[in-house]
């Protein structure tokens, strides 16, 4: 086991890092910019190191200062969390370069999967269905126009090395296309550096489906069952259940062994996230996330699996503590994004956190890295917390979601709780009966 591990990253995904090696027996070692000198995580870890200002690109982002930071510390791993570096291919090289264990997936998974085209390619490859899309980047526009007519309008133009929504944009028809090509790629090339886009069938009112994996490095693979992420706003997720009020066992055991089989062929290491468009009874595969997820926890509900301690485990060698045979799911979960955003609006609201009161109780769980007196800088994205419930079923996980929700006390900064309260009183969020599309339209 490792002795010493850096985390490279902030708030509560940080926290939570450090909570898993404390409970290994490692120490920690907290970076951080100016801006949080006085995070909670900067405060619990063994050690810390200021790597640079505020801004992301000069702290966070900041991979000399990192590597100085594991070096100078004597840090035997990295542990990226998510965001930032943690699906940063060249990041994990470098890690890897100074003899330091980079606790994720190999460089050249991270790197195939965050090309969406190569992603697609390799899928296809093992087995999985895909969205009816142009075989590769699209640059010029009759090209486009021809994929267009052959998959069949409406059509979503997507960034290759895209992700949280940007870089993607609709046409309905072939009038709309050159619009949708030209902005799709100034988003992506602004965003990413690279302006290759291709395109997918856009699906009406899709599920948005996804299956976790583990997988170590003697051949063990394990699906973890879904977890349904399909209450978006402008494609970012706001509330995940597991498992899908959607889909039948069936149709779970079918896209579950899909997703193990897809893994093992790949010879993948670590965690991982394979994410689907669900529809009339067919998935179609869209992307890997090769990293912890923000709803990790919620799979950890109905499994009662650690899934960061078996992360940095099979980093440092050992086998998974678990095979697919044991791997039961038990109940219903639910996790909600608590954000300092205005409910209606959603315009951030960072500022000082004048008083913090968290939930608790049988089946409640809230990871947040905030206290009373923190004050939440502006320069990173608005997540105060995760507040995640467990009920012996649907219904049950519902009333105490409804019951924690009017537990949480946040003053000080505007916060989405309001949301959810609103949310809960929608026949169709009661039934389970939504789809990627369904927030907005809601919303108005």
């Amino acid at each position: 086991m490792f002795e010493k591990v850096l985390i490279a990253n902030r708030g509560e995904i940080a926290l939570r890092i450090h909570r898993a090696c404390k409970e290994l027996g490692i120490a920690t070692v907290a970076v951080h910019s100016t801006a949080d000198a006085n995070a909670m995580h900067v405060r619990l870890a063994d050690e810390s190191v200021c790597i640079g200002p505020p801004a992301p690109k000069d702290s966070y982002l900041n991979i000399p200062a990192i590597i100085s930071a594991a070096e100078i510390t004597g840090a035997d791993a990295i542990h990226p969390g998510y965001g930032f570096l943690s699906e940063n291919a060249r990041f994990a090289e470098i890690v890897k370069a100074h003899n330091i264990t980079f606790i994720g997936p190999e460089p050249e998974h991270i790197r195939m999967m965050g090309d969406k085209i190569a992603a697609k390619n390799a899928m296809r490859a093992a087995g999985v269905p895909l969205v009816p899309g142009s075989d590769g980047g699209l640059d010029d526009p009759d090209k486009a126009l021809r994929a267009a007519d052959a998959i069949g309008y409406p059509v979503l133009v997507k960034a290759a090395a895209g992700g949280g929504g940007r870089g993607m944009k609709v046409a309905r028809d072939a009038s709309g296309l050159a619009e949708a090509m030209a902005t799709a790629k100034a988003e992506a090339k602004a965003a990413f550096g690279d302006d290759t886009v291709y395109m997918e069938k856009y699906l009406e009112q899709p599920r948005h489906i996804e299956i976790q994996i583990v997988a170590d490095s003697f051949g063990t693979v394990a699906q973890l069952g879904e977890r349904d992420c399909s209450l978006q706003r402008r494609h970012q997720k706001i509330l995940e259940e597991a498992l899908s009020p959607a889909l039948t066992q069936k149709e779970r055991e079918r896209i579950g062994e899909i997703a193990r089989k897809a893994i093992s062929e790949l010879g993948y290491l670590g965690v991982g996230t394979i994410e689907f468009l669900y529809e009339d009874g067919e998935f179609y595969f869209i992307e890997m996330n090769t990293r912890l997820q923000v709803e990790h926890p919620i799979t950890e509900q109905v499994t009662r699996l650690d899934l960061v301690r078996e992360q940095i485990s099979i980093a440092a060698g050992a086998k998974m503590s678990f095979t697919q045979k044991d791997v039961v799911f038990r109940g219903h979960a639910i996790e909600c994004r608590i954000n300092a955003e205005d409910p209606k609006t959603f315009r951030p609201s960072p500022g000082e956190v004048t008083f913090f009161h968290a939930p608790g109780g049988p089946g409640v769980r809230f990871d947040s890295a905030v206290y009373t007196g923190y004050r939440i800088p502006p320069f990173y994205d608005s997540m105060i917390g995760k507040l995640i419930v467990y009920g012996e079923d649907r219904e049950h996980c519902l009333a105490r979601l409804r019951r924690s929700l009017r537990e949480i006390a946040i003053t000080g900064v505007e916060t989405t709780t309001p949301l959810f309260m609103d949310l809960l009183d929608e026949p169709d969020f009661q039934r389970g009966d939504y789809h990627i599309h369904w927030l907005e339209k809601w919303l108005g």
